[in-house]
């Protein structure tokens, strides 16, 4: 298994627009490609000092189910421009870590 994090920054102002955007339009594409080995994705969410922070993790079966959904360059983040327009800064690439052990959580 395979996790893709990734990071984006927005203003107080920006964040609830932003979450709105990902829930409702940006999942939901992710989720109707069906991109085989595709598992799911999770968002968190915290207020810093001056910005809100918001992190981004995909679950995948391989890297070779990351390229499907990213491109041959999967490191390079996927951030759709109704997004970028949104976010004060984002990371450009995203990393990728094997899951060596997992404990789903009690939600």
């Amino acid at each position: 298994m395979i996790s893709r994090i990734w990071h984006g920054y927005t203003t107080f102002d920006h964040a609830d627009a932003y979450e709105d955007l990902l829930k409702r339009e940006i999942f939901v594409g992710i989720k109707s490609r069906k991109i085989e080995g595709y598992k799911g994705i999770q968002l968190l969410k915290r207020n810093l000092e001056n910005e809100v922070e918001f992190i981004t993790i995909m679950w995948f079966d391989s890297i070779d189910a990351v390229r499907i959904f990213a491109g041959e360059d999967y490191e390079k983040a996927v951030v759709p421009k109704e997004a970028q327009m949104l976010l004060s800064h984002f990371d450009k690439e995203s990393q990728h870590y094997e899951v060596k052990s997992e404990d789903k959580p009690l939600i």
